[in-house]
């Protein structure tokens, strides 16, 4: 019991977060996807909507994130209709909650809360997993897997802004140093840039070690 052995399956986590190019999460006064969502970009969102994703999410994404979900699924809530439809369509994807302050059970369907440790739950979901798992949003959560070394995959969209004053989320403060070794990049509209990575964490800058 508990013990792994060569045919245990492993489920792959891939961190995945839309950034402005001065590195922050959102902005204060600008659109969703910063006004900048194309066809492109929107027809591979609905293809990656489309994969068996686990959807993992912190407490505070997820008051966010299930809010939006249901004014979209109401109506007359001021989300573009791309906006809306993907919003709505996340109330359908398994979704994995780590939080010390929500209650069980969840509202918006779908969602699973584990109140314990979040790096000791995804090392043993990851361990015992037969499907692919994503963040979504949720910083802090994907700063500590990441720093755990449980990320497989570090995805960007890198939209064209600098959103300076109004910058929201620093995204990659408190990380540890990470290496990357690129994987996929691709433009999305012209403009919006893919870049995917496996990252390892190091333990020092390059070079900072004994000799």
């Amino acid at each position: 019991m508990g013990e792994i052995t060569a045919e245990t399956s492993s489920a792959d986590l891939l961190v995945d977060l839309i950034i402005s190019l001065d590195g922050y999460a959102s902005a204060e006064g600008w659109p969703g996807w910063w006004g900048l969502e194309g066809p492109e970009y929107l027809a591979w969102l609905e293809q990656e909507g489309e994969k068996d994703y686990t959807i993992l999410l912190g407490a505070n994404t997820y008051r966010l994130m299930s809010g939006m979900s249901e004014k979209a699924a109401a109506g007359g809530s001021g989300f573009s209709e791309d906006e809306g439809a993907s919003l709505t369509g996340l109330a359908a994807v398994p979704k994995v909650i780590f939080s010390s302050t929500l209650q069980a059970p969840l509202t918006w369907p779908n969602s699973e809360l584990v109140t314990g440790d979040a790096v000791e739950a995804v090392t043993e979901m990851k361990r015992t997993g037969t499907g692919p798992l994503s963040t979504l949003g949720s910083l802090s959560l994907c700063r500590s897997l990441l720093t755990a070394g449980l990320v497989d995959r570090f995805r960007l969209v890198v939209f064209p802004v600098i959103t300076g004053r109004t910058g929201r989320e620093r995204i990659y403060d408190g990380y540890p140093g990470v290496s990357l070794e690129m994987v996929d990049s691709r433009t999305f509209d012209g403009r919006l840039q893919l870049l995917e990575y496996v990252p390892t964490v190091l333990s020092g800058p390059p070079g900072s070690g004994p000799k």
